[in-house]
């Protein structure tokens, strides 16, 4: 927010022109045309138990819709996309592809070049987005049951979808003015250019039966109790609410901030160019995160943008892509640093003093005794993202401070399941968090079956 105080500190808005900044935050990687689509569809080599298929997290059949797209049948190729991965098209925009199924992809053996299989399928999901027709699919009979669905980000998209096409009747709550979750509030906006998140859920809603209420909040507007108790089964998408710290003293100053808010605040601007920001940007992270905010903060008008992490590139979450990426659009990475103390002057943000940082024999991170100042008016925070339990009622276990589930997403309540962010040990991607709501709708599905099955006879044998 530009304040009089933001910009006593050197952070301002319209550091860049209207028409600049638009042709900044404009598609990143524009879609593939006819032709191009048609030609890279023709270099797959439409393999039988293909290796792209068993590296995509939702298992996506990659041969299959690449095989219709060089037919020109684009509604059979969405349709086998959007069964396996119903957020199919953001998928495309966003997933790291290149650690994924094109890193599978067995081109690489060849050409050491994959089949674009994320431009591929952004192109057959855009196409029937764009004109969607009959419905690919339908809501299966009632089933009388209804589930909570907590988070409308993607674990709880995709679970809403999966059960409602089931029959079931969901009531999907989010805490936000919009649905969508990250895939809304959190990534970049030349990642997501226009407003393809709003459709998608748009698609999504229409298969029928979700009843949606936004701006309400477990443990504030309702809680996990009260859910239980009015629904026939919970799904929790709730992906992490709170912000790591610092781990050092954090002083309330303009320019002192969460990435995840300056990119939301970003993705809900109207007119981007009116979102201040700084002449000198530190960003403290190693994720995807960070380099969302760091390349938009130059994309800004920023002049100087640094990226601090306290290990070395191997170790960034944030793929060799989105490092490059953000190395192209003039962000510097600087590694094996971690942040010591907030230098400031007079209530205003002058840099952040780092520590040098290495690796022990016994392979601890250690501090090496120097360190070093790095002029900065605007610092944001990147360093992950905790988990926000509810402060009380019902009780689910959580493990490394997520909640704890099986393979399929079932908590340690027998009508509590959860996906996404939230959930211990994933590795908090989109396609992932899809696959988790996917596959908890299915176990969900399962278990209001058997329990209709055993009411069913247990009422016939009373008759009996």
């Amino acid at each position: 927010m530009d304040t009089p105080s933001s910009r006593a500190c050197g952070i301002h808005a319209g550091r860049l022109n209207l028409a600049e900044v638009a042709r900044n935050f404009g598609d990143a990687h524009p879609p593939l045309t006819r032709a191009q689509a048609l030609i890279e569809a023709e270099r797959c080599y439409y393999c039988f138990d293909a290796p792209c298929q068993t590296a995509c997290p939702t298992g996506i059949d990659v041969p299959t819709f690449i095989q219709r797209i060089a037919q020109d049948n684009l509604r059979g190729a969405a349709r086998t996309i959007l069964e396996a991965n119903p957020l199919g098209g953001m998928c495309a925009r966003v997933c790291p592809t290149e650690v994924l199924c094109e890193q599978a992809c067995v081109r690489n053996t060849h050409e050491d070049k994959p089949v674009e299989i994320g431009a591929l399928q952004r192109y057959a999901t855009d196409a029937h987005m764009a004109a969607p027709g009959a419905p690919l699919f339908t809501r299966a009979a009632s089933t009388g049951r209804r589930i909570a669905v907590v988070g409308a980000g993607p674990a709880g998209l995709a679970c809403a979808h999966g059960l409602a096409r089931r029959g079931h009747a969901v009531v999907l709550f989010d805490a936000r003015p919009k649905l969508g979750g990250l895939n809304e509030y959190g990534l970049a906006a030349y990642k997501t250019a226009g407003d393809f998140a709003q459709r998608e859920v748009a698609w999504l809603l229409s298969i029928g039966g979700i009843e949606v209420r936004n701006g309400q909040m477990l443990g504030r507007d309702f809680t996990l109790d009260t859910l239980v108790a009015d629904h026939d089964a919970v799904f929790l998408g709730l992906g992490l609410a709170g912000v790591n710290a610092l781990g050092i003293a954090e002083p309330q100053l303009p320019g002192l901030r969460d990435a995840v808010d300056f990119i939301a605040e970003l993705r809900q601007a109207a007119d981007k160019s009116t979102v201040p920001v700084g002449r000198r940007v530190a960003v403290i992270g190693g994720g995807m995160t960070a380099v969302d905010a760091a390349v938009q903060s130059r994309l800004l008008g920023a002049e100087e943008v640094s990226i601090v992490y306290r290990r070395g590139p191997e170790a960034m979450s944030a793929s060799v892509v989105e490092q490059r990426w953000a190395q192209t659009n003039g962000v510097t990475l600087r590694h094996w640093a971690a942040p010591k103390a907030v230098v400031s002057e007079g209530g205003v943000l002058r840099g952040m003093r780092f520590a040098a940082t290495a690796l022990a024999p016994d392979g601890r991170l250690v501090e090496t005794g120097e360190q070093f100042t790095l002029e900065a008016d605007m610092v944001l925070k990147a360093i992950g993202q905790c988990y926000m339990p509810e402060p009380a009622g019902v009780s689910i276990e959580l493990k490394g401070g997520r909640v704890a589930t099986d393979a399929d997403g079932r908590t340690s309540h027998s009508r509590v399941w959860a996906g996404g962010d939230c959930r211990f040990g994933g590795r908090d991607l989109t396609v992932e968090a899809v696959e988790h709501g996917k596959r908890a709708a299915v176990s969900i599905d399962l278990e209001l079956g058997a329990t209709a099955a055993a009411t069913a006879i247990e009422t016939e044998a009373q008759h009996g």
